[in-house]
Protein backbone atom coordinates (compact mmCIF):
# COMPACT_ATOMS: atom_id res chain seq x y z
CA UNK A 1 0.00 0.00 0.00
CA UNK A 2 1.28 3.24 -0.83
CA UNK A 3 2.54 5.99 1.55
CA UNK A 4 1.30 8.86 -0.33
CA UNK A 5 -1.16 8.65 -3.14
CA UNK A 6 -2.34 11.36 -5.33
CA UNK A 7 -5.24 10.50 -7.76
CA UNK A 8 -6.21 13.10 -10.19
CA UNK A 9 -5.53 15.76 -8.21
CA UNK A 10 -6.34 19.18 -10.20
CA UNK A 11 -5.95 22.61 -8.59
CA UNK A 12 -7.24 25.97 -9.67
CA UNK A 13 -6.74 29.37 -8.18
CA UNK A 14 -9.69 31.81 -8.50
CA UNK A 15 -10.61 29.95 -11.39
CA UNK A 16 -7.52 29.46 -13.16
CA UNK A 17 -6.51 26.04 -13.37
CA UNK A 18 -3.11 25.11 -12.00
CA UNK A 19 -2.80 21.30 -11.38
CA UNK A 20 -4.26 18.95 -14.32
CA UNK A 21 -4.51 15.43 -12.50
CA UNK A 22 -1.71 15.07 -11.15
CA UNK A 23 -1.29 11.08 -10.77
CA UNK A 24 1.51 9.31 -8.31
CA UNK A 25 2.54 7.24 -5.20
CA UNK A 26 5.18 6.39 -2.91
CA UNK A 27 5.97 3.96 -0.60
CA UNK A 28 7.76 4.42 2.69
CA UNK A 29 11.42 4.33 2.54
CA UNK A 30 11.08 5.49 -1.11
CA UNK A 31 12.18 8.81 -2.52
CA UNK A 32 10.04 10.01 -5.57
CA UNK A 33 11.31 13.02 -7.40
CA UNK A 34 9.17 15.78 -8.80
CA UNK A 35 10.84 17.52 -12.05
CA UNK A 36 10.07 20.68 -13.65
CA UNK A 37 10.72 23.99 -14.90
CA UNK A 38 9.81 27.36 -12.82
CA UNK A 39 6.06 27.63 -13.01
CA UNK A 40 5.58 23.98 -14.27
CA UNK A 41 3.42 23.21 -10.56
CA UNK A 42 6.24 21.43 -8.65
CA UNK A 43 5.74 23.68 -5.20
CA UNK A 44 2.13 23.95 -5.58
CA UNK A 45 1.22 19.75 -5.50
CA UNK A 46 3.64 19.64 -2.45
CA UNK A 47 1.28 22.75 -0.75
CA UNK A 48 -1.53 21.14 -2.07
CA UNK A 49 -0.67 17.60 -0.16
CA UNK A 50 0.38 20.79 3.35
CA UNK A 51 -2.88 22.33 2.56
CA UNK A 52 -0.99 25.65 2.90
CA UNK A 53 -2.01 26.80 -0.28
CA UNK A 54 -3.69 30.38 -0.98
CA UNK A 55 -6.88 32.18 -0.57
CA UNK A 56 -9.07 31.37 -3.77
CA UNK A 57 -7.74 27.89 -4.24
CA UNK A 58 -10.28 25.12 -4.97
CA UNK A 59 -9.01 21.04 -5.49
CA UNK A 60 -10.27 18.04 -6.69
CA UNK A 61 -9.54 14.60 -6.11
CA UNK A 62 -8.01 12.84 -3.96
CA UNK A 63 -4.22 13.09 -1.55
CA UNK A 64 -4.45 10.06 0.63
CA UNK A 65 -1.71 10.04 3.35
CA UNK A 66 -1.57 7.12 5.27
CA UNK A 67 -4.84 6.14 4.71
CA UNK A 68 -6.53 9.81 4.72
CA UNK A 69 -7.69 11.88 2.51
CA UNK A 70 -6.09 15.24 3.56
CA UNK A 71 -8.10 16.94 1.15
CA UNK A 72 -11.15 16.46 3.09
CA UNK A 73 -9.70 17.46 6.07
CA UNK A 74 -10.36 20.30 8.48
CA UNK A 75 -7.35 22.74 9.46
CA UNK A 76 -7.77 21.70 12.92
CA UNK A 77 -6.91 18.26 11.49
CA UNK A 78 -4.83 19.32 9.12
CA UNK A 79 -2.88 20.85 12.33
CA UNK A 80 -2.26 17.14 13.97
CA UNK A 81 -1.17 16.50 10.33
CA UNK A 82 1.39 18.48 9.49
CA UNK A 83 4.46 17.92 11.52
CA UNK A 84 3.57 14.82 13.50
CA UNK A 85 2.79 12.65 9.81
CA UNK A 86 4.53 15.13 7.48
CA UNK A 87 7.17 17.22 7.30
CA UNK A 88 8.45 20.20 4.61
CA UNK A 89 11.86 21.31 4.08
CA UNK A 90 11.49 24.63 2.13
CA UNK A 91 13.76 25.97 -0.44
CA UNK A 92 15.04 29.32 1.30
CA UNK A 93 15.79 28.38 4.72
CA UNK A 94 16.01 31.76 6.08
CA UNK A 95 12.82 32.83 5.09
CA UNK A 96 11.66 29.18 6.91
CA UNK A 97 13.28 30.04 10.32
CA UNK A 98 12.42 32.99 12.51
CA UNK A 99 14.92 35.57 12.48
CA UNK A 100 14.66 36.60 16.41
CA UNK A 101 14.18 32.53 17.89
CA UNK A 102 17.19 30.72 18.56
CA UNK A 103 18.22 27.37 16.53
CA UNK A 104 17.29 25.61 19.94
CA UNK A 105 13.63 26.75 20.38
CA UNK A 106 12.26 26.73 16.71
CA UNK A 107 13.13 22.67 16.97
CA UNK A 108 11.54 22.50 20.41
CA UNK A 109 8.50 24.50 19.79
CA UNK A 110 7.69 21.97 17.09
CA UNK A 111 8.02 19.16 19.92
CA UNK A 112 6.32 20.74 22.30
CA UNK A 113 3.14 21.46 20.12
CA UNK A 114 2.71 18.54 18.82
CA UNK A 115 3.10 16.19 22.09
CA UNK A 116 2.61 18.29 24.57
CA UNK A 117 6.09 17.17 26.46
CA UNK A 118 7.85 19.26 28.98
CA UNK A 119 9.87 21.91 28.07
CA UNK A 120 13.21 19.76 29.35
CA UNK A 121 12.23 16.92 27.53
CA UNK A 122 11.58 19.15 24.48
CA UNK A 123 14.87 20.44 25.05
CA UNK A 124 16.33 16.66 24.79
CA UNK A 125 14.60 15.62 21.71
CA UNK A 126 15.68 19.42 20.28
CA UNK A 127 19.41 18.46 21.02
CA UNK A 128 19.56 14.83 20.17
CA UNK A 129 17.58 15.69 16.30
CA UNK A 130 20.11 18.67 16.31
CA UNK A 131 22.81 16.11 16.91
CA UNK A 132 21.22 13.85 14.07
CA UNK A 133 21.67 16.52 11.43
CA UNK A 134 25.03 17.22 12.02
CA UNK A 135 24.57 20.45 14.59
CA UNK A 136 26.21 18.74 17.87
CA UNK A 137 25.48 21.04 21.11
CA UNK A 138 29.22 21.63 21.72
CA UNK A 139 30.10 22.83 18.10
CA UNK A 140 26.53 24.55 17.89
CA UNK A 141 24.92 26.14 20.79
CA UNK A 142 21.48 26.05 20.79
CA UNK A 143 21.10 29.98 21.57
CA UNK A 144 22.46 30.53 18.04
CA UNK A 145 20.48 32.55 15.99
CA UNK A 146 19.15 31.36 12.07
CA UNK A 147 21.49 34.56 10.77
CA UNK A 148 24.96 33.26 12.71
CA UNK A 149 24.79 30.01 10.83
CA UNK A 150 25.91 29.33 7.03
CA UNK A 151 23.14 28.38 4.17
CA UNK A 152 24.01 24.97 4.86
CA UNK A 153 23.56 24.87 8.39
CA UNK A 154 20.57 26.93 8.70
CA UNK A 155 19.03 23.84 5.73
CA UNK A 156 20.34 21.55 8.29
CA UNK A 157 18.30 23.41 11.19
CA UNK A 158 15.18 23.28 9.00
CA UNK A 159 15.81 19.45 8.31
CA UNK A 160 15.52 19.18 11.83
CA UNK A 161 12.11 20.69 12.55
CA UNK A 162 10.85 18.84 9.61
CA UNK A 163 11.95 15.14 11.29
CA UNK A 164 11.68 16.54 14.63
CA UNK A 165 8.69 13.73 14.96
CA UNK A 166 9.73 11.29 12.45
CA UNK A 167 7.30 12.20 10.23
CA UNK A 168 5.99 9.20 7.75
CA UNK A 169 6.11 11.56 4.96
CA UNK A 170 9.21 14.28 4.30
CA UNK A 171 8.30 16.78 1.36
CA UNK A 172 11.90 18.25 0.16
CA UNK A 173 11.46 21.33 -2.24
CA UNK A 174 14.91 22.51 -3.59
CA UNK A 175 16.35 21.74 -0.60
CA UNK A 176 19.72 22.34 -2.30
CA UNK A 177 19.54 24.66 -4.92
CA UNK A 178 21.55 27.88 -3.20
CA UNK A 179 24.07 25.64 -1.65
CA UNK A 180 27.81 25.05 -3.11
CA UNK A 181 28.51 21.26 -4.04
CA UNK A 182 30.26 19.64 -1.32
CA UNK A 183 27.08 21.41 0.93
CA UNK A 184 24.84 19.97 -1.24
CA UNK A 185 26.51 16.32 -1.21
CA UNK A 186 26.49 16.51 2.78
CA UNK A 187 22.56 17.17 1.97
CA UNK A 188 21.76 14.82 0.10
CA UNK A 189 23.41 11.97 1.93
CA UNK A 190 21.64 13.15 4.88
CA UNK A 191 18.18 12.87 3.76
CA UNK A 192 19.17 9.44 2.12
CA UNK A 193 20.06 8.58 5.44
CA UNK A 194 16.63 9.59 7.24
CA UNK A 195 15.07 7.69 4.82
CA UNK A 196 16.80 4.11 4.87
CA UNK A 197 16.92 4.36 8.55
CA UNK A 198 14.01 5.93 9.30
CA UNK A 199 11.56 4.37 6.47
CA UNK A 200 10.04 7.59 5.68
CA UNK A 201 8.80 8.48 2.01
CA UNK A 202 10.00 11.39 0.76
CA UNK A 203 8.70 13.82 -2.33
CA UNK A 204 12.14 15.75 -3.56
CA UNK A 205 10.75 18.60 -5.65
CA UNK A 206 14.03 19.83 -8.09
CA UNK A 207 14.94 20.99 -11.39
CA UNK A 208 18.51 19.34 -11.12
CA UNK A 209 18.52 15.89 -12.70
CA UNK A 210 21.86 15.50 -11.91
CA UNK A 211 20.44 15.41 -8.09
CA UNK A 212 17.36 13.51 -9.25
CA UNK A 213 19.65 10.44 -10.61
CA UNK A 214 21.35 10.24 -7.71
CA UNK A 215 18.67 10.64 -5.12
CA UNK A 216 15.55 9.01 -6.45
CA UNK A 217 14.15 5.70 -7.09
CA UNK A 218 11.03 7.23 -9.34
CA UNK A 219 10.64 10.33 -11.30
CA UNK A 220 7.64 12.19 -12.26
CA UNK A 221 8.29 14.97 -14.92
CA UNK A 222 5.93 17.81 -14.44
CA UNK A 223 5.15 20.64 -16.89
CA UNK A 224 2.13 23.76 -17.05
CA UNK A 225 0.82 21.41 -14.35
CA UNK A 226 0.25 18.07 -15.75
CA UNK A 227 2.60 14.62 -15.45
CA UNK A 228 4.16 14.31 -19.14
CA UNK A 229 6.03 11.52 -18.10
CA UNK A 230 6.86 9.17 -15.02
CA UNK A 231 8.91 6.09 -14.69
CA UNK A 232 11.28 4.58 -12.36
CA UNK A 233 14.95 5.83 -12.49
CA UNK A 234 16.84 4.13 -14.78
CA UNK A 235 13.89 3.64 -16.89
CA UNK A 236 13.41 6.82 -17.62
CA UNK A 237 17.36 7.82 -18.54
CA UNK A 238 17.75 5.00 -20.55
CA UNK A 239 13.79 4.48 -22.37
CA UNK A 240 11.20 6.43 -23.86
CA UNK A 241 10.72 9.68 -23.26
CA UNK A 242 8.44 12.41 -23.65
CA UNK A 243 10.84 14.99 -25.96
CA UNK A 244 9.71 17.54 -22.79
CA UNK A 245 11.66 15.32 -20.82
CA UNK A 246 14.50 15.62 -23.35
CA UNK A 247 14.53 19.30 -23.89
CA UNK A 248 15.21 19.41 -19.42
CA UNK A 249 18.18 16.99 -20.18
CA UNK A 250 19.91 18.95 -22.93
CA UNK A 251 19.45 22.06 -21.16
CA UNK A 252 21.26 20.39 -18.10
CA UNK A 253 24.31 19.62 -20.67
CA UNK A 254 24.12 22.65 -21.92
CA UNK A 255 27.71 24.60 -23.22
CA UNK A 256 27.97 27.96 -24.40
CA UNK A 257 30.09 28.65 -27.35
CA UNK A 258 32.25 31.58 -26.66
CA UNK A 259 34.26 33.55 -28.53
CA UNK A 260 37.91 33.59 -28.25
CA UNK A 261 39.44 36.06 -25.60
CA UNK A 262 41.66 38.63 -27.51
CA UNK A 263 45.20 39.02 -26.92
CA UNK A 264 45.90 39.84 -23.30
CA UNK A 265 45.80 43.23 -21.75
CA UNK A 266 45.80 43.64 -17.87
CA UNK A 267 42.96 45.09 -16.88
CA UNK A 268 42.06 44.77 -13.19
CA UNK A 269 44.85 43.61 -11.08
CA UNK A 270 44.82 42.00 -6.99
CA UNK A 271 48.22 41.76 -5.25
CA UNK A 272 48.32 40.26 -2.09
CA UNK A 273 45.14 41.84 -0.84
CA UNK A 274 44.12 41.25 2.67
CA UNK A 275 40.65 41.66 4.29
CA UNK A 276 39.69 41.64 7.76
CA UNK A 277 36.14 41.83 9.81
CA UNK A 278 35.70 42.80 13.42
CA UNK A 279 34.36 40.66 16.02
CA UNK A 280 32.15 41.32 18.71
CA UNK A 281 34.17 41.94 21.81
CA UNK A 282 33.88 39.03 24.57
CA UNK A 283 34.83 41.67 26.97
CA UNK A 284 33.73 45.53 27.65
CA UNK A 285 37.45 46.26 28.16
CA UNK A 286 39.05 44.35 25.64
CA UNK A 287 39.53 45.53 22.12
CA UNK A 288 37.73 43.81 19.26
CA UNK A 289 39.33 40.80 17.39
CA UNK A 290 39.35 40.56 13.53
CA UNK A 291 38.75 37.97 11.28
CA UNK A 292 40.66 37.64 8.21
CA UNK A 293 38.29 36.72 5.27
CA UNK A 294 41.15 37.38 2.68
CA UNK A 295 44.64 36.46 2.69
CA UNK A 296 46.92 37.85 -0.14
CA UNK A 297 44.78 37.30 -2.66
CA UNK A 298 46.87 38.08 -6.58
CA UNK A 299 44.89 37.43 -9.22
CA UNK A 300 44.73 39.28 -13.01
CA UNK A 301 41.78 39.60 -15.53
CA UNK A 302 42.66 40.76 -18.77
CA UNK A 303 40.56 42.37 -21.21
CA UNK A 304 37.66 40.83 -22.34
CA UNK A 305 38.83 37.89 -20.52
CA UNK A 306 36.46 35.68 -18.80
CA UNK A 307 37.20 34.16 -15.06
CA UNK A 308 35.38 32.22 -12.35
CA UNK A 309 35.72 32.64 -9.15
CA UNK A 310 34.56 28.86 -6.86
CA UNK A 311 34.39 28.03 -3.76
CA UNK A 312 31.96 26.85 -0.61
CA UNK A 313 29.60 29.08 1.22
CA UNK A 314 32.09 31.71 3.76
CA UNK A 315 34.95 30.76 1.92
CA UNK A 316 35.74 34.80 1.07
CA UNK A 317 33.78 34.63 -2.28
CA UNK A 318 31.51 37.57 -1.96
CA UNK A 319 33.84 39.56 0.46
CA UNK A 320 36.00 39.80 -2.77
CA UNK A 321 33.25 40.63 -4.98
CA UNK A 322 32.59 43.74 -2.63
CA UNK A 323 35.99 45.07 -1.93
CA UNK A 324 37.02 44.61 -6.54
CA UNK A 325 33.82 47.17 -6.72
CA UNK A 326 35.09 49.05 -3.72
CA UNK A 327 32.08 48.37 -1.27
CA UNK A 328 34.42 46.50 1.42
CA UNK A 329 37.80 48.24 2.71
CA UNK A 330 40.93 46.25 2.61
CA UNK A 331 43.32 46.10 4.59
CA UNK A 332 46.56 45.36 3.19
CA UNK A 333 47.44 44.88 -0.85
CA UNK A 334 46.29 47.22 -3.89
CA UNK A 335 43.17 46.56 -6.10
CA UNK A 336 43.82 48.55 -9.87
CA UNK A 337 41.09 48.73 -12.54
CA UNK A 338 43.24 49.56 -15.93
CA UNK A 339 45.81 50.77 -13.48
CA UNK A 340 43.57 53.18 -11.54
CA UNK A 341 43.56 52.40 -8.00
CA UNK A 342 39.83 51.19 -6.68
CA UNK A 343 41.28 53.06 -3.23
CA UNK A 344 42.56 56.08 -2.87
CA UNK A 345 43.52 57.49 0.70
CA UNK A 346 41.63 54.77 2.28
CA UNK A 347 38.22 55.55 0.16
CA UNK A 348 36.82 54.13 -2.50
CA UNK A 349 37.73 56.10 -5.96
CA UNK A 350 34.10 56.49 -7.40
CA UNK A 351 35.82 57.29 -10.57
CA UNK A 352 37.18 53.74 -10.96
CA UNK A 353 33.61 51.97 -9.34
CA UNK A 354 31.64 53.84 -11.78
CA UNK A 355 33.45 51.33 -14.99
CA UNK A 356 32.28 48.36 -12.98
CA UNK A 357 28.54 46.57 -12.69
CA UNK A 358 26.94 43.60 -10.73
CA UNK A 359 24.30 41.20 -11.55
CA UNK A 360 22.87 39.86 -8.46
CA UNK A 361 21.88 36.64 -7.43
CA UNK A 362 18.46 37.59 -6.95
CA UNK A 363 17.00 40.21 -9.57
CA UNK A 364 13.76 40.91 -7.86
CA UNK A 365 15.00 41.93 -4.76
CA UNK A 366 17.77 44.14 -6.30
CA UNK A 367 14.89 46.04 -7.97
CA UNK A 368 12.46 48.56 -7.19
CA UNK A 369 8.81 47.46 -7.39
CA UNK A 370 7.18 50.79 -7.99
CA UNK A 371 9.10 51.51 -11.33
CA UNK A 372 9.08 50.91 -14.76
CA UNK A 373 11.64 49.12 -16.33
CA UNK A 374 13.25 52.07 -18.20
CA UNK A 375 13.85 54.16 -15.32
CA UNK A 376 15.53 50.40 -13.48
CA UNK A 377 17.96 49.66 -15.87
CA UNK A 378 19.18 53.41 -16.49
CA UNK A 379 19.82 53.57 -12.62
CA UNK A 380 23.73 53.34 -13.45
CA UNK A 381 23.62 56.50 -15.15
CA UNK A 382 23.03 58.43 -11.81
CA UNK A 383 26.39 57.90 -10.48
CA UNK A 384 27.79 58.96 -14.08
CA UNK A 385 29.24 62.24 -15.43
CA UNK A 386 27.01 62.21 -18.05
CA UNK A 387 23.25 61.06 -18.26
CA UNK A 388 21.22 60.75 -21.41
CA UNK A 389 17.60 62.21 -21.60
CA UNK A 390 14.79 62.07 -24.09
CA UNK A 391 15.32 60.12 -27.18
CA UNK A 392 18.75 59.34 -26.66
CA UNK A 393 17.94 58.48 -23.35
CA UNK A 394 15.29 55.73 -25.24
CA UNK A 395 17.54 54.62 -27.90
CA UNK A 396 19.83 53.29 -25.14
CA UNK A 397 17.39 51.47 -22.87
CA UNK A 398 15.68 49.86 -26.15
CA UNK A 399 19.27 48.87 -27.32
CA UNK A 400 19.67 47.16 -24.12
CA UNK A 401 16.95 45.85 -24.03
CA UNK A 402 16.99 44.20 -27.37
CA UNK A 403 20.41 42.91 -26.62
CA UNK A 404 19.59 40.62 -24.18
CA UNK A 405 16.62 39.42 -25.73
CA UNK A 406 13.96 41.37 -24.44
CA UNK A 407 11.53 43.93 -26.56
CA UNK A 408 11.87 47.40 -26.63
CA UNK A 409 8.06 47.74 -25.23
CA UNK A 410 9.00 46.18 -22.22
CA UNK A 411 10.57 49.24 -21.19
CA UNK A 412 7.28 50.52 -19.93
CA UNK A 413 6.49 47.43 -17.81
CA UNK A 414 7.03 46.58 -13.88
CA UNK A 415 9.28 44.38 -13.18
CA UNK A 416 6.55 42.04 -11.68
CA UNK A 417 5.45 41.24 -14.60
CA UNK A 418 8.47 39.31 -15.85
CA UNK A 419 9.01 35.66 -15.17
CA UNK A 420 12.68 34.95 -13.19
CA UNK A 421 14.27 34.54 -16.62
CA UNK A 422 13.35 37.60 -17.70
CA UNK A 423 13.91 39.38 -14.78
CA UNK A 424 17.69 38.63 -14.88
CA UNK A 425 18.07 39.71 -18.47
CA UNK A 426 17.13 43.18 -17.11
CA UNK A 427 19.70 42.84 -14.26
CA UNK A 428 21.73 41.83 -17.44
CA UNK A 429 20.92 45.19 -19.38
CA UNK A 430 20.75 47.50 -16.50
CA UNK A 431 24.66 46.55 -15.81
CA UNK A 432 25.68 46.45 -19.84
CA UNK A 433 23.90 49.96 -20.12
CA UNK A 434 26.77 52.45 -19.15
CA UNK A 435 29.53 49.93 -21.05
CA UNK A 436 31.55 49.12 -18.01
CA UNK A 437 35.22 47.53 -18.17
CA UNK A 438 34.00 44.82 -15.49
CA UNK A 439 30.93 43.05 -14.72
CA UNK A 440 30.68 40.87 -11.74
CA UNK A 441 28.22 37.84 -11.79
CA UNK A 442 27.66 36.86 -8.44
CA UNK A 443 25.65 33.69 -8.90
CA UNK A 444 24.05 35.06 -11.53
CA UNK A 445 21.70 32.18 -12.61
CA UNK A 446 22.17 29.52 -9.37
CA UNK A 447 18.43 29.85 -8.40
CA UNK A 448 17.09 29.32 -12.59
CA UNK A 449 15.76 26.07 -13.66
CA UNK A 450 18.04 24.42 -16.40
CA UNK A 451 16.42 25.92 -19.30
CA UNK A 452 16.04 29.36 -18.21
CA UNK A 453 19.51 28.84 -16.98
CA UNK A 454 20.81 28.26 -20.55
CA UNK A 455 18.91 30.98 -22.46
CA UNK A 456 20.25 33.07 -19.90
CA UNK A 457 24.14 31.35 -20.87
CA UNK A 458 23.63 31.95 -24.47
CA UNK A 459 22.71 35.74 -23.56
CA UNK A 460 25.82 36.50 -22.24
CA UNK A 461 27.92 34.34 -24.81
CA UNK A 462 26.12 36.58 -27.70
CA UNK A 463 26.94 39.70 -25.16
CA UNK A 464 30.77 38.41 -25.34
CA UNK A 465 30.51 38.68 -29.23
CA UNK A 466 28.80 42.00 -29.72
CA UNK A 467 30.37 44.12 -26.72
CA UNK A 468 33.73 42.26 -25.61
CA UNK A 469 32.25 41.88 -21.93
CA UNK A 470 35.27 40.98 -19.62
CA UNK A 471 33.68 39.58 -16.48
CA UNK A 472 34.32 37.28 -12.97
CA UNK A 473 32.02 34.70 -12.69
CA UNK A 474 31.23 34.13 -9.29
CA UNK A 475 28.78 30.61 -8.58
CA UNK A 476 29.13 27.18 -6.81
CA UNK A 477 27.84 25.92 -10.00
CA UNK A 478 30.53 23.66 -11.51
CA UNK A 479 29.19 23.33 -14.79
CA UNK A 480 28.21 26.68 -15.27
CA UNK A 481 31.51 27.99 -14.73
CA UNK A 482 33.12 25.16 -17.02
CA UNK A 483 30.68 26.49 -19.91
CA UNK A 484 31.68 30.31 -19.50
CA UNK A 485 34.86 30.97 -18.40
CA UNK A 486 38.54 31.03 -19.72
CA UNK A 487 40.58 30.67 -16.42
CA UNK A 488 38.95 29.58 -13.25
CA UNK A 489 40.33 30.35 -9.83
CA UNK A 490 39.48 28.25 -6.86
CA UNK A 491 38.84 29.65 -3.26
CA UNK A 492 38.89 28.02 0.35
CA UNK A 493 39.15 29.87 3.31
CA UNK A 494 39.90 33.14 2.05
CA UNK A 495 42.84 31.64 -0.25
CA UNK A 496 43.23 31.35 -3.76
CA UNK A 497 44.44 27.09 -3.81
CA UNK A 498 44.23 27.06 -7.78
CA UNK A 499 44.25 29.23 -10.62
CA UNK A 500 44.74 28.37 -13.97
CA UNK A 501 42.65 27.48 -17.57
CA UNK A 502 39.17 26.34 -16.91
CA UNK A 503 39.86 22.69 -19.00
CA UNK A 504 43.36 22.15 -17.23
CA UNK A 505 41.82 22.63 -14.16
CA UNK A 506 38.32 20.83 -14.37
CA UNK A 507 40.57 18.01 -16.23
CA UNK A 508 43.84 17.70 -13.96
CA UNK A 509 43.14 19.53 -10.77
CA UNK A 510 46.38 19.81 -8.68
CA UNK A 511 45.09 21.20 -5.03
CA UNK A 512 43.32 18.07 -3.19
CA UNK A 513 40.41 20.54 -2.22
CA UNK A 514 39.41 20.82 -5.69
CA UNK A 515 39.50 17.57 -6.32
CA UNK A 516 36.84 16.77 -4.02
CA UNK A 517 34.96 20.20 -5.44
CA UNK A 518 34.84 17.94 -8.55
CA UNK A 519 34.07 14.55 -6.65
CA UNK A 520 31.21 16.13 -4.94
CA UNK A 521 29.33 17.71 -7.78
CA UNK A 522 26.56 14.94 -9.06
CA UNK A 523 26.54 13.92 -12.67
CA UNK A 524 23.81 13.65 -14.78
CA UNK A 525 23.87 9.84 -16.66
CA UNK A 526 23.41 9.55 -20.50
CA UNK A 527 20.31 9.70 -22.00
CA UNK A 528 18.97 7.38 -25.48
CA UNK A 529 16.19 9.34 -26.76
CA UNK A 530 13.80 6.85 -28.17
CA UNK A 531 10.52 7.16 -28.71
CA UNK A 532 7.88 10.13 -29.30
Amino acid sequence: MALLSLDRLSLSIHRKTILHGISLNIAGGEIHALTGESGSGKSLTALAIMRLLPIGSKTQGHAVLNGIDVLTQTEAQMLAIRGREVGMIFQEPMTALNPVKTIGSQVQETVQIHTGATASEAARRADDVLARVGLPSDKFPRSRYPHQLSGGQRQRVVIAIAIALRPKLLIADEPTTALDVTTQALILKLLRNLVEEQGMGMLMITHDLAVVAEMAQHISVIRDGEIVEQAATPALFSGTRHHYTQALFEASRHRVNLPAPPAPRSLLTLRNVCCDYSLTRSHLFKSKDTFRALHQVTFDISLGERLGLVGESGCGKSTLARAILGLKQIQAGEILLDGDPVYADKRPNLAVCRRMQVVFQDPFSSFNPRHRVGRLITEPFHGQPYSPSGSERRAIVSEALLAVGLAASDADKFIHEFSGGQRQRIAIARAIITRPDLILFDEAVSALDVSVRAKILDVIAELCRSYGLTYLFISHDLGVVRSVTDRVMIMREGRIVEYGETESVFRNPSHPYTRTLIASAPVLPSMTASGY
